[in-house]
């Protein structure tokens, strides 16, 4: 048996609102399968979640509804690491360390800090400024090689390759430099009704986005009112023609057929055609994954357990680089 070391892989997920067919498309279907080549740890990102106000019972219930959806979607708990970022506190310790090897002025460019302060001007707290920083040390704390990430997550990550960089500068090679993941289609799958948005799972709008456990009518339903244009033809264009350019987008990466063969096989038809067959590949999708969910969210016991054996290998992985980061430091050893 080899003894090289595997790379490792680690990314997550925010426990807010409901995961939809974006961030299957764009996330979890590009997890399935690394862990032949790589350890890979998969998070809830729950201390992310509270630098917007949280109902309590609500956070509990989504964090239990997206990691029986993790294991629903193909994440075999025996082959990755599952857990909730809150159960394993060198997050946090890191990230106060992280802190102050981070600019004011970088975290002052972060886009999404504007974002998400506009969205909530009344609790524009520190917490989600510094944000990036926690996500650094999400990162840096399991000497992750590669991170998937979509395009509005790329900043985070530059961020973070610079903040390793600079530590690694001062105290010697501590933390791995970590390089994006980015899936070629797929991504970023926008919304049905403002398809120059990302789809969001937390948005206002319930016939915008398509949840992982909508009914097959209701998938059907939104996708027929989707956004489309008046000219009825089909062509990838996301200036001009951004539904239709959505629709296809999203039929690739549920088909994987190449967009061009798409436009090719379509022409001549309607938008009805186009937005038929997206509706019964999403419901082809997800009609597997909704029983195996129900079957998941049936066995409280087992969903524990995969929580506590997670949380105890996460741990385990973390402890190693705090103590590292504790000795390059001059800590006293505990």
């Amino acid at each position: 048996m080899s003894s090289e070391k595997r790379p490792t892989v680690l990314s997550g997920i925010q426990p807010s609102g409901r995961l939809t067919i974006g961030n299957y498309l764009g996330a979890l279907k590009h997890w399935l399968g690394l862990h032949d080549r790589f350890d890979c740890y998969y998070m809830l990102v729950d201390l992310h979640a509270i630098t917007v106000r949280q109902d309590r019972d609500a956070l509990r219930e989504r964090c239990h509804e997206f990691l029986a959806l993790y294991i629903a979607c193909g994440l075999d708990p025996a082959q990755n690491v599952l857990f909730v970022q809150s159960h394993v506190p060198q997050h946090a310790e890191l990230a106060w360390v992280l802190n102050t090897y981070t600019q004011m002025g970088e975290l002052n460019r972060m886009t999404q800090f504007k974002d998400k302060s506009a969205k909530h001007a009344d609790n524009i707290n520190a917490g989600l400024f510094t944000y990036p920083v926690l996500m650094a040390a999400d990162i840096l704390l399991y000497q992750a090689d590669r991170v998937p990430v979509g395009d509005d997550q790329k900043q985070h990550l530059e961020l973070t390759r610079d903040i390793a960089q600079r530590f690694n500068k001062v105290h010697g090679p501590v933390f791995t430099v970590p390089e994006p993941m980015i899936p070629p289609v797929g991504a970023r799958i926008m919304g049905l009704q403002t398809p120059t948005a990302k789809m969001s799972k937390s948005g206002d709008a319930e016939t915008d986005a398509l949840y992982l456990l909508d009914p097959p009518e209701v998938v059907t339903r939104k996708v027929k009112r989707a956004v489309t244009d008046t000219d009825n033809a089909i062509g990838f264009d996301v200036a001009a023609k951004p539904g239709v350019s959505n629709l296809l987008s999203m039929l690739a990466a549920l088909s994987g057929e190449a967009i061009p063969a798409l436009v090719d096989r379509f022409e001549g038809k309607g938008y009805g055609h186009l937005k038929g067959e997206v509706a019964e590949r999403v419901v082809a999708l997800l009609t597997p994954i909704q029983t195996r969910y129900h079957e998941v969210r049936a066995a409280p016991d087992y969903l524990q357990q995969v929580l506590r054996e997670g949380a105890q290998r996460a741990a385990g992985k973390a402890a190693i680089t705090l103590d590292r980061v504790h000795d390059a430091l001059g800590y006293i050893p505990r």
